[in-house]
């Protein structure tokens, strides 16, 4: 679990140092291609990752509830 958290934690740092070196119009115009999901902007992938996240904490939520964690 605790190796898991540090590859989370890391990935957050990486992405913190993509966007904040990004203006503004770049949110919108830069892209990059996905490989499931073809050309996807930033934007899109920042929205994405966020809902990904909530999904995944939704779901270990429940897990904890019906365990009695």
């Amino acid at each position: 679990m605790e190796l898991s958290l540090q590859l989370l934690g890391a990935l957050h740092e990486r992405w913190m140092i993509l966007l904040r070196s990004l203006s503004d119009a770049q949110f919108g115009s830069r892209a990059f291609s996905h490989p499931q999901r073809g050309l996807m902007t930033i934007d899109r992938a920042i929205q994405l990752y966020a809902w990904h996240g909530i999904h995944h904490t939704a779901q270990i939520t429940g897990l904890r509830a019906r365990q009695g964690w």
